[in-house]
């Protein structure tokens, strides 16, 4: 009768630790309600939901150059937004490196420089890979009192992925909508979100080619603005080394500034803003400035 007591006892102590154990590996709870306080956060549920993030990386606004047309637009569009009128999501879409998550986070920075309390526009990044869990976080937001700009960076869809559907519910056409208090922005290479020969697989395989097509495309209409980005050329490529240079006190005589700048670009087989900061920081770094 001991011995089986003690069997007993010694299954109920394994028992214990196994639903301990359980405890620690799983995920917490989603919150349920939007944080009342902080700018800036990050959408992850397998940690709990908002992540609150301490300060944004970001650049000056008057430091990016050469996307002065997409500057003004997006940051009337922000500025109306957080004011609490009507505005559209965006979809900054085109070349690699020209600034465009640099911009949305600029002007989110910009916007709420005047800005104080719960006026204050709240940042929130949502990986490419938790879009299929937006609609969860738009039910969090949705009672907020905040207003929120939702920013996914580097945003496609490949072969099989079918989360764009989720998204395209989320931004217009779902049952509940998207909140009065949520506005979003994504960046991407692919002004369809798509890639081309996605798009054209679904229109020689389909009975109705140009259906199959509607379906793809129709994502990126819910972007009520695009915002086109092109490669630069050399004078806008140097406008902004000059513009880095003078903000952070680099001093080189202009014709050594240019020459080094042009090689610079010349061995990255590119010229971008994403070039010449790289080229600002190898600089600074060489002569021991910091960037600050």
């Amino acid at each position: 009768m001991t011995a089986r007591k003690e069997s007993q006892e010694n299954q109920g102590e394994l028992l214990a630790r196994i639903a301990a154990t359980l405890d620690r590996l799983a995920p917490p709870a989603i919150q349920a309600a939007a944080p009342e306080a902080g700018d800036a956060f990050v959408w992850e549920p397998a940690h709990g939901g908002l992540v609150a993030i301490g300060a944004v990386a970001h650049v000056p606004l008057h430091l990016l150059k050469g996307i002065d047309a997409a500057r003004d637009t997006l940051h009337e569009n922000t500025r109306r937004f957080a004011d609490g009128l009507p505005a559209n999501n965006a979809l900054l879409w085109g070349a690699r490196g020209m600034g465009k998550s640099s911009l949305v986070k600029a002007i989110h920075a910009e916007v709420n420089r005047p800005r104080e309390g719960k006026a204050r526009l709240v940042l929130t990044e949502i990986h490419r890979e938790e879009i299929a869990s937006l609609p969860m976080l738009l039910r969090i937001l949705r009672g907020a009192d905040r207003r929120f700009l939702l920013y996914c960076d580097d945003l496609s869809f490949d072969k099989d992925d079918t989360s764009y559907k989720s998204l395209k519910a989320a931004l217009e056409g779902g049952i509940e909508g998207r909140p009065a208090n949520v506005l979003f922005y994504a960046t991407s290479n692919r002004r369809h979100l798509m890639p081309r020969d996605m798009m054209e697989n679904e229109r020689s395989t389909a009975i109705n080619p140009s259906e199959a097509v509607e379906e793809k495309v129709s994502l990126s209409d819910r972007f009520g603005l695009w915002l086109g980005f092109h490669n630069c050329g050399q004078d806008e490529y140097l406008e902004m080394i000059d513009a880095y240079a003078t903000h952070y006190g680099i001093v080189l005589p202009k014709e050594q500034m240019k020459a080094r700048a042009l090689a610079w670009a010349a061995g990255r087989g590119a010229r971008s803003g994403r070039v010449a900061w790289q080229f600002i920081q190898d600089l600074a770094g060489e002569l021991g400035k910091a960037l600050s």
